[in-house]
Order: C-alpha cells, then structure tokens, then sequence
C-alpha cells in the first residue's frame, strides 16, 4: 500500500514538472497574476496598483528593481510585526543570512506561501526526480540525514516569541510536515542546536546507528560531521557505517572542490550527488539531470524571474529581460519577486543560460566580488571593513589585497580555510596582530563566517602571504591591464587568480 502511494505522488510530481518544463511561458505568467492578485491590496499592492490586472511590462515599468538595502525600510517594518506590508499579513519566520552592507545579517521573510508552495513543493520535485533516475536507491527506504543551522527569537520582537529568525534550512526543518520528518535524522533537538561543536558530536552519535541513505546540506559541514562518524565508529569510511547511503543533495556553495574527497570518504559506485539552489529567497533551481551540471530552473513554485544584462547593473533605469527574451551565453543578475513579498529583488547572485528548452541554468558568481566557498558569504565590503580594521590597529597602510579559498585537503584533520595575499605601503607593527584584527572584524560583521570559524570547526584562521612592492602592478602588465580603470579582483570564489600572481613571487615568500 505505502508503495503504491509513494509511486502515486512520484508520477504526481514528474507530471508537474514536466508540465512548467513544457509551458515556461504560460506557467510564469500565471505566477505573476498570482503574485500580484495575492499582494494587490497590501501597501505596496496599492502603491504600484497590483490591482490593476497589469501585464508583465507594465510590472517592470511600475516597480523598481530593490537591493536589499533600498528595500530593507519596508523589510524592518515587517520584521517589527506590521502586517499587510509587502505580503499580506504579519510575517512570523525570517532567514537569516549575511552579505548585506549595512548589518551583520540580512533578515528574508519566509512566508507559509513560500514554505508550502517553494521549499517544500521543490523537495517534493528533487524526490521523485532522485526516485525516477536512481530507482535502486532507498531514497524514501531509509533516513534522510540534513545538516542546518538553527533558529531563535526575532530580536526585533523581543516579547513575541513565535517569531523566530534563522538559518534558512534551521525554518524550513522546524517546519516540515509530519511524513518529512518522520524520513529525516536527527530529531529536530539535535539538528537545531545552536553550539556546533556540540552539535557535530552528538549527531555523530546518534547517526551512528541510523539507516542513513540520503545526505542533505551544505558540503563544507557534511565533511565535518562523516569525518567524526568514521571515527568514532573505528571505520576505513562512511560506507562501513552506512551500506545503503546513495545520494547526496548539496547546495550552498560550489561542489567541484570537494568532490574528490566526497569519493574518499565514499568510496561506493553507487553514490550519486544532485545539486540544488535554495537559497534563503527561495527554492530556485535543481540538478534534474544526472550527468548534467546544469539546473532546470523551478517556474510554479511562487517565483516570477527576471534576468538583468550585467551592463545595466548600477544604472538608473535597468532594463531587465524577461525569461522569453533570455539568451544562452550571456551573464545575468538574477531578479526575483516573490510570495514572501520580495518584489523585483536582486537576490546577488549571476547565472547564465544553457538551455531554453527547458530553461537550465548555471550559478556564474555574485554582482559583486565574493567569497563563498564555505558558505561564509565574504562580500566586498567584509573584506575592505576587515582591511582597514587591521590597518588601524597595526599602524599598516595597504597597496592591494586579494583573498581565495584554502580548501579542504585529502586528509582526516584539514580544515577550510581563506589566504589573503596583501602588498603593503607600510608594514604593520605585527603581522600576527593584522591576522588576528582582520579575523575578528569578519566574524564581527559576518554571521556566516563566524559560524565557520567558530572553534576551528569548518575555517581555520586566515593565512596570510606579504606581497612584496610592485607585485600587484606586474600582475596586470602581464594582463595588458595596467593603468586606466583595471584593478585587481580583491575576493575570488576559486584560485585560479591568486595561484597566478603567487607564481610571481619569489620562492622564499611562496
């Protein structure tokens, strides 16, 4: 009987999917009516006249495309509990993230809508499709390990304690309907603990005797958390523990750097890996191929997208496209609204299109110079507040900087890690204290990469490799991008850039 039903609801949902995949155009026109028939008498329903059955170029020229910044007024509002702002009623759960410029964190409202309709219709959809490629895997036949963060109370509501703030993965956990929990490990008392080096071994414990076949979450602590299940059940690898683990969905940042040591840790044929984009705006974009790093893009899950040509980022009346007028090739910001009430929102992130037939994307990088290999959301102004921070202290003046991942190697103790290679003016007074000033001031203005560092669990403490006089300016002759508007990039998701200007150092200093 239960098979039968799980074989229903897998039909179910490659029938849905395969009915957006086959009508794009239809299918985000109908979730832009809905959108704005949803939101047409809240605030900014009224404002931009949500009422008036307006079309999609009607909506463009309407509304404004916001940064978190420019629409954070109306965002603090509702995180203050006003209700009817931006979506209708009061919003009670936000994800936190970082990346923002003018805060720590950045608070997304997750709406019931965007639960129900996106994070849980989505994982609903990457179920079946891991169900349809790899019928031997017990995906729905075992437990579902997921790895997140965690939530607390809304510090702009101190006295309403159901309205909690989090880790997008810690809201949408502590929300799943009964039948996902029940597939998932650990309970919610273990996945939800807010000190992780507590939380990575008593997971560890408990998953110990788990029938584990899925693993879902973020690869930089899934590494953590099975290097800690070999060893303190004694074995070679993960397989040894879990003889039936099949499939692994992970997001959050790139793959490509830990797949080798994923192979290590499972060692089995039969292990496959699917990517997703879910992010804390919303469940985007999954891997419905196997043998395809491109992702189809999600279009009835309360998302209507918008792509934004990079040329017309910073201008004062950007032109976005809408999905009908994307091509294959170019780079686009991605430009989202929402039923969370994000509206026209450029979420940071750039992808470009390799197939419209489905559409399917690939995540190229941010709309500004990031760092994100761990899920530590370092963004331009981190690394330039942490800089000068350190210059301060240290009596330094900095020529240039650029920063690029460490990450993790082959063996059982590494750890993740960041390399800043800075050609100074004047030498700080003590570059241990530099290392040391920059590292707290990014844990002080990023949560993500507090997290990371905290106790050495996912990041080790910065390296840092002096740059002697003129390195930088060399760099750029050999691009024929001296003088003018050139500048080195000062954060860089791979190595590739730092690895280059490093072979121009002489070998003591390398």
């Amino acid at each position: 009987m239960l098979n039968s039903i799980l074989s229903w609801a897998v039909q179910r949902r490659l029938g849905d999917i395969a009915q957006f995949r086959d009508h794009p155009h239809e299918t985000q026109a109908q979730v832009l009516r809905t959108l704005l028939r949803t939101a047409r008498d809240t605030e900014w329903g009224r404002k931009y006249g949500f009422g008036d059955a307006i079309t999609a170029a009607e909506f463009a020229q309407r509304v404004p495309i916001n940064t978190y910044e420019e629409l954070y007024p109306e965002l603090e509002r509702v995180l203050r509990g006003e209700a009817d702002v931006l979506w209708p009623g009061r919003v009670q759960w936000f994800a936190k993230s970082s990346g923002t410029t003018n805060a720590r964190s950045k608070y997304i409202p997750v709406t019931r809508e965007s639960l129900q309709e996106g994070h849980y219709r989505a994982g609903r959809d990457m179920t079946a499709l891991a169900t349809y490629h790899y019928p031997g895997c017990k995906v729905l036949g075992g437990k579902t390990l997921s790895l997140g963060g965690t939530h607390a109370p809304n510090p702009f509501r101190p006295a309403e304690p159901d309205s909690r703030v989090g880790d997008v993965s810690a809201v949408i956990m502590q929300n799943l309907p009964a039948w996902a929990e029940y597939i998932r490990t650990p309970p919610l008392e273990l996945a939800l603990l807010d000190e992780w080096e507590e939380k990575i071994e008593r997971i560890a414990r408990h998953v110990l005797t788990q029938d584990v076949t899925v693993l879902a979450g973020v690869p930089t602590w899934m590494i953590v958390l099975l290097r800690r299940v070999v060893e303190l059940a004694g074995a070679a690898n993960i397989t040894e523990v879990w003889p039936n683990l099949s499939l692994f969905l992970h997001g959050a940042v790139a793959f490509g750097p830990y797949r080798e040591l994923f192979r290590q840790l499972i060692p089995r044929e039969q292990m496959h890996y699917l990517e997703i984009y879910n992010a804390s705006e919303g469940y985007l974009a999954l891997q419905d191929e196997p043998n395809s790093e491109d992702l189809l893009l999600l279009l009835n899950h309360g998302i209507y997208y918008e792509f934004l040509p990079l040329d017309q980022l910073g201008q004062e009346h950007p032109q976005a496209c809408t999905l009908e007028e994307v091509e294959i090739g170019p780079r686009y910001a991605l430009i989202i609204s929402t039923n969370a009430g994000l509206w026209r929102y450029n979420i940071g992130d750039t992808v470009r299109f390799t197939s419209l037939a489905p559409y399917r994307i690939r995540i190229t990088g941010r709309t500004k110079h990031f760092l994100n290999a761990f899920g530590e959301e370092v963004v331009i102004e981190n690394a330039d507040a942490a800089i000068a921070a350190a210059c301060q202290v240290t009596g330094a003046t900095v020529r240039d900087f650029t920063a690029a991942p460490i990450y993790f190697s082959n063996t059982d103790t590494s750890r993740g890690g960041h390399q800043w290679l800075v050609e100074f003016n004047v030498q700080p007074t003590s570059l241990e204290q530099f290392v040391a000033v920059l590292d707290d001031t990014l844990r002080q203005l990023n949560s993500d990469y507090d997290a990371k560092r905290h106790r050495n669990l996912a990041l080790e403490r910065p390296m840092l490799t002096v740059a002697p006089p003129g390195t930088f300016e060399q760099w750029l002759a050999s691009k024929g991008k001296l003088g003018g508007q050139h500048k080195v990039p000062r954060l860089s998701n791979s190595r590739e850039l730092l690895e280059e200007i490093l072979r121009l150092l002489p070998e003591e200093i390398v």
